[in-house]
């Protein structure tokens, strides 16, 4: 008679589980930082589901300890909002700043991708780009929005001064 109570793995199937948690813990690791919700404002009523609202996130950068980058961007609300189907507005505002001292923990790329936030179930995503500015000693961060087909030209930076030299690839 089976246990069911304690499943059991093949031998011969433990390799592949044990490589399939691997690559799933490098892409959890690898994946842009997550945003932590500072604060909501309501800017539509919505008589079922959540109302419209401007949302403000905090990102820490992941390579460039003591930087934190604020933004804030519109919420869809209402039933289709409430199941995550309605598609946010491409506006979206950024302002990251000095929170600590600043350590860079590895030679930067003169431009990446720092963190992402998804607008649609499928094709609208939030983008956040660091540039190195070498040449004054500064972290210069772009925020905008891309969709499958076309993107939005809608987008505002903000620089970090850094007073020392930065390391890039």
């Amino acid at each position: 008679m089976m246990n069911l109570m304690k499943p059991t793995v093949s031998p011969r199937c433990r390799p592949l589980l044990r490589t399939c948690a691997l690559a799933a813990a490098a892409l959890l690791l690898a994946a842009p930082a997550r945003a932590e919700l500072l604060g909501e404002v309501s800017t539509v009523f919505k008589l079922i589901g959540p109302n419209h609202k401007i949302i403000v996130e905090a990102y820490d950068d992941p390579k460039v300890e003591g930087v934190t980058c604020f933004v804030s961007r519109a919420k869809a609300g209402g039933i289709t909002g409430a199941v995550g189907l309605a598609t946010d507005k491409s506006d979206a505002s950024i302002a990251c700043r000095q929170v600590g001292e600043i350590r860079i923990k590895e030679a930067l790329p003169k431009q990446e991708e720092v963190f992402s936030a998804r607008l649609s179930i499928l094709f609208k995503s939030l983008q956040i780009v660091r540039i190195v500015d070498a040449k004054r000693q500064s972290l210069v961060y772009m925020t905008y929005s891309d969709k499958l087909i076309e993107g939005s030209p809608k987008n505002s930076i903000t620089a970090v001064p850094v007073g020392k030299a930065i390391p890039v690839k």
